[in-house]
């Protein structure tokens, strides 16, 4: 989640570890029990569902912007060469697209072809690692099932760019970590455009170009994070699965679960707090998130907090009557990762 670098290294391996001695793995401590989630809870129907969908619109890409991005990636590479995924099996192409934004940052995805499609689409959002070869194995489980991927690395990580701009603030700096977007002067809008923006565009040109009988989501970590925001935003997803992506801020412990620049941006979570997010990614005919979190998972988010909100956020999506919200709890394993457990699951969920 690239928490290594915000507080040091040292002090998050040392609070990690105070967190492995306790009985967080195992129940939720008292202390998050004595939340109210239903006082931390502002969509209770439709209506606060749009309505938070247009601010936040409003706040990522400029008060006169009324809906997501309508324009196209700058370019489309059909049928490329890339030896990292030449032993893929059931691959049959890849295509390269590319989407260029502000400052000269940019994002590349993968459009990875199966040989037997399925005309159903996965989105496969990579976490802080860097590039989307680190989830090599998720992309061939589901062209394996006929799936078609379309694969995304965060901002600044695998092959997007990393521009030298210049700052009013801190003169010319080198764009390498999150944390250097809050530096940016932009036209309109928030950093936090560059996360989900990609996205949004490639979106346009699946539309404009295939027929796929519906898109889906998944992603690890800063990917998890990702598919919640991106979930919240775009309807056209229908089903969503974040991986140790994300837990409300009041259930982290900050000594080393602070998170980088977006995950704790609070112009942001004052328009729609994560149980915000989490309703208005799951709300909708045949939408639905499953969260899923890793039991002993080696980085973040482990154990079972998740506890002190899902009964709440399955109620809300009962009463809106439309959509499903869930959680699934990966204890095969004691990694930061999207496992076979979890595949399994999710296989089962769309399919």
């Amino acid at each position: 989640m690239g928490y290594k670098k915000y507080p040091p290294f040292e002090l998050i391996q040392e609070g990690y570890m105070r967190f492995l001695k306790t009985e967080h793995f195992e129940e939720v401590s008292p202390e998050y029990l004595v939340v109210d989630v239903k006082k931390l809870i502002f969509v209770n129907n439709e209506d606060d569902v749009l309505e938070k969908r247009q601010e936040l619109i409003n706040f990522i890409w400029g008060e006169e912007r009324f809906a997501l991005p309508d324009f196209m990636p700058a370019a489309i590479e059909k049928n490329i060469s890339d030896d990292r995924y030449s032993d893929l099996i059931d691959l049959e192409s890849i295509d390269k697209i590319t989407v260029n934004m502000e400052y000269e940052i940019n994002s590349v995805a993968y459009h990875f072809h199966p040989n037997k499609s399925n005309n159903r689409l996965i989105i496969y959002h990579q976490g802080h690692e860097g590039d989307f070869i680190s989830g090599k194995n998720t992309i061939q489980f589901f062209l394996n099932r006929g799936y078609q991927v379309m694969a995304f690395a965060m901002p600044l990580g695998g092959m997007n760019s990393k521009p030298v701009v210049w700052s009013n603030i801190m003169g010319e700096l080198k764009l390498s970590r999150h944390d250097d977007l809050k530096f940016l002067k932009l036209g309109s809008g928030s950093p936090i455009k560059f996360f989900v923006e990609p996205i949004a565009i490639v979106l346009n040109y699946v539309e404009e170009e295939f027929d796929y009988k519906d898109t889906s989501m998944i992603g690890i970590s800063g990917g998890g994070w990702t598919t919640v925001l991106y979930s919240a935003l775009d309807p056209r997803i229908s089903k969503n699965y974040p991986v140790a992506g994300s837990l409300p801020i009041f259930l982290r412990d900050p000594s080393f679960e602070g998170g980088d620049y977006e995950q704790s941006l609070i112009e942001l979570y004052k328009i729609a707090n994560y149980l915000d997010l989490y309703i208005m990614g799951s709300y909708g005919e045949g939408r639905s998130q499953l969260q899923v979190f890793n039991q002993y998972d080696s980085c973040c988010f482990a154990g079972v907090r998740y506890r002190a909100y899902k009964d709440e956020i399955k109620n809300v999506i009962f009463n809106l009557g439309a959509g499903s919200f869930d959680v699934f709890l990966d204890d095969t394993h004691r990694e930061h990762k999207i496992s076979d457990a979890a595949l399994e699951s999710i296989i089962d969920d769309l399919e």
